[in-house]
């Protein structure tokens, strides 16, 4: 976590090789990412996914939901047939909580919620272990976020990933990451547990980052039941997350 501009962005698209570093290392389950071949890479990459903070621009709106998501199988040159890969789409769609409805529409046709639905479930389709969450919920609404981030929290168990998950919200970090590394200029300046950085922060930048944090504004859940972000299957209470 950091404030706008300190590189967090940049290293989660380091680590991915979607930019290249001008020196140092990048090791990932043991090996240097910077030292793969342009073929190496491809084979690995399919393991490695991102998803991007504005949903919509990260769609190609001229493709449908099915395109969009069954592309990175296409890329990956995984095994099986059209069929093979609409059952993998349609089963991932499901996944994060949207039905086979979605498969023919378009991403304009799609709320923010929804659309980003859509980015988890491309960055998922092809089994990867590693995903680069790049502010994931920056663009949407209390409520939307929060179904958004414990739908994440439920498909890391389930499927047994690592996330890299980057954001400037202190208390999405606070409830959602077990570690917490604390950027400024480019620069670690404070790692941890997320209990000892933020609860105890030792590095002044990052108790300047605690003090400059507006505090959390009191609500209470809405007794009329659910809202959503329109789509009854991304239903949530509101105050929760």
């Amino acid at each position: 976590m950091g404030e706008s501009g300190s590189g967090k962005s940049t290293l989660g698209r380091l680590i991915l090789r979607l930019h290249e570093a001008d020196s140092g290392s990048i090791i990932l389950d043991g090996e240097d990412v910077r030292a793969l071949t342009r073929q190496q890479l491809r084979r690995r990459r399919r393991h490695w996914q991102i998803v991007f903070q504005e949903p919509f621009a990260s769609l190609n709106p001229r493709l449908t939901i099915r395109q969009i998501v069954e592309e990175p199988l296409i890329v990956a040159r995984t095994s099986g047939t059209r069929a093979d890969r609409l059952r993998r789409v349609t089963e991932t769609l499901e996944e994060v909580g949207l039905s086979a409805d979605f498969l023919e529409r378009r991403p304009a046709n799609l709320s923010g919620g929804q659309q980003q639905r859509v980015g988890i479930a491309r960055a998922l389709v092809t089994d990867p272990t590693l995903v680069v969450l790049d502010e994931p919920t920056a663009s949407l609404d209390l409520t939307i976020r929060a179904s958004i981030l414990r739908m994440l929290a439920a498909l890391q168990v389930s499927r047994g990933l690592t996330y890299v998950f980057i954001s400037h919200d202190i208390e999405t970090v606070r409830h959602f990451c077990s570690r917490v590394a604390v950027m400024h200029r480019g620069r670690f300046v404070e790692t941890g547990t997320t209990r000892q950085v933020l609860s105890d922060p030792q590095q002044p930048y990052t108790q300047a980052l605690m003090l400059a944090a507006m505090p959390p504004i009191p609500y209470s859940p809405n007794p009329a039941g659910a809202v959503s972000d329109g789509d009854s299957q991304d239903r949530t209470k509101a105050g929760t997350l």
